[in-house]
């Protein structure tokens, strides 16, 4: 399957690219800081400021997961707050998620995808809000 890369006016890309950048910036500030959740962020920006689809958008984000996830895991190393016995089984776990998870990406429709991701954030946010 191929997908075709939007391409920006030339006028456009000084804002388009200061913006994504922007953003991107405090979505991996978010990962950091809330050892998580810049992913949720990447997808919205590259949606909307990159005009990705649905598929494509959330591809696009795991490739940014990565080296933002690795660069708070080695700060948080540093800083003596990572615990091997829990860390490792949650590593195996992500790993078969994650896979299975790109297994099913091809799978949905975009509008469907947008409505599954839309509900996780919302049930998350309102989890996080109520009860921790």
């Amino acid at each position: 399957m191929q997908y075709k890369v939007p391409m920006f006016r030339r006028a456009a890309q000084p804002l388009r690219y200061g913006s994504v950048v922007a953003c991107s910036v405090l979505a991996g500030c978010a990962n950091g800081l809330f050892g998580g959740g810049g992913g949720m962020l990447i997808v919205p920006i590259l949606s909307r400021l990159c005009g990705l689809d649905a598929q494509r958008a959330h591809a696009s984000a795991i490739a940014a997961i990565l080296p933002m996830t690795v660069a708070s895991a080695i700060v948080y190393w540093n800083q003596g707050g990572w615990q091997w016995s829990t860390g490792g089984l949650v590593m195996a776990g992500v790993v078969a998620g994650g896979a299975l998870g790109a297994l099913l990406l091809r799978k949905l429709s975009g509008k469907l995808l947008q409505y599954v991701f839309a509900a996780l954030m919302i049930g998350v946010g309102i989890k996080m809000a109520i009860g921790g």
